[in-house]
């Protein structure tokens, strides 16, 4: 029985899960505007805000397994996944699609509408990216921001799931998009790398008839300046001592890059990352380091980066 079900487990891919990791800056960004939330921490509308982003998030992958199936036989390791070996029925694959996303938003809008709403959006963008005949997945720089868009919209489901009725700071949802697409413009360079050969990386991914390597790096810095001018606008307007992060938080981006140029990179497959260990103690640190400059005020340090300009 097992052996029957197990593919149709592995097509909703929950070693992907972990990337509702995504929601945890939100839920930290909502508790320093409003710590009174702490008191008590509403652990159980948490813990089901994560289970309907994993459903919701499941019945993506499970599309994508679908639709990509296709093109899937002309990559080098994909061609082993479950639909294109025929170990799923599509029309089943299709019922588990619906399933999962009706029950994930359905969990969603009883923590709250405005979160429900999230887990909705979170639903259309997979839609979106997937679906002929709009399927942004197809088209160059369309790729990555409609898929790399999920990030803000995992920002805030963890926002709302504290019970904040307040909208999440634009800057940094904008910011949190582009640090996603600088993640994922990573991750279909590593792709294009591994591949090696321009007419079957265009048969894998549309996208790729477009896109070379040199395309490909300029939209990585892009996306990455990007953020970087969004976070720093975000942390000048609301904590200027968030700007005494920047070194480790640039570090740990710039060594996933270092990642990203290896033979075979990791960077293609973001679920296996966790086995780098250097690229975790990074993030970890990062991490840990924002949570702590969060907390704390540096006076000096404020008034040095607001000092008046000497005037004239």
């Amino acid at each position: 029985m097992f052996a029957k079900l197990a593919p149709y487990i592995e097509i909703a891919r929950p070693d992907h899960w972990f990337k509702n990791v995504f929601m945890l800056p939100g839920v930290l960004l909502a508790l320093f505007f409003r710590p009174e939330l702490l008191d008590p921490f509403p652990w159980s509308g948490l813990i089901l805000a994560v289970v309907s982003a994993c459903l919701v998030a499941s019945s993506n992958y499970v599309l994508n397994e679908i639709l990509d199936s296709e093109k899937d036989r002309h990559h080098p390791q994909k061609h082993l996944r479950p639909i294109p070996s025929g170990r799923v029925r599509v029309p089943v694959a299709y019922t588990e699609w619906l399933l999962l996303g009706a029950l994930g938003i359905g969990i969603g809008l009883a923590i709250d509408w405005r979160f429900g709403l999230m887990s909705v959006l979170l639903w259309v963008a997979g839609t979106l990216y997937n679906i002929p005949p709009i399927r942004l997945k197809d088209h160059a720089y369309a790729d990555v921001l409609s898929e790399s868009i999920n990030n803000p919209i995992r920002f805030a489901m963890g926002w709302y799931a504290t019970g904040i009725t307040e909208l999440p700071p634009t800057s940094m949802l904008l910011a949190y998009w582009m640090f996603g697409a600088f993640l994922m413009a990573m991750k279909r360079y590593a792709e294009y790398r591994h591949i090696d050969d321009t007419a079957r990386a265009a048969k894998y991914r549309v996208s790729f008839g477009y896109y070379n390597e040199e395309r490909l790096i300029e939209s990585i810095v892009f996306y990455g300046t990007f953020f970087g001018i969004l976070s720093g606008f975000f942390a000048a307007r609301y904590h200027v001592e968030l700007i005494l992060a920047t070194p480790i938080v640039a570090y740990a981006m710039a060594y996933y890059m270092h990642l990203g140029f290896m033979p075979d990179s990791p960077a293609q497959r973001p679920e296996g990352l966790y086995r780098s260990r250097k690229l975790v103690f990074l993030v970890f640190l990062a991490l840990v380091t924002v949570v702590v400059l969060m907390s704390v005020d540096i006076p000096a340090f404020e008034a040095m980066i607001r000092a008046t300009p000497v005037s004239r």
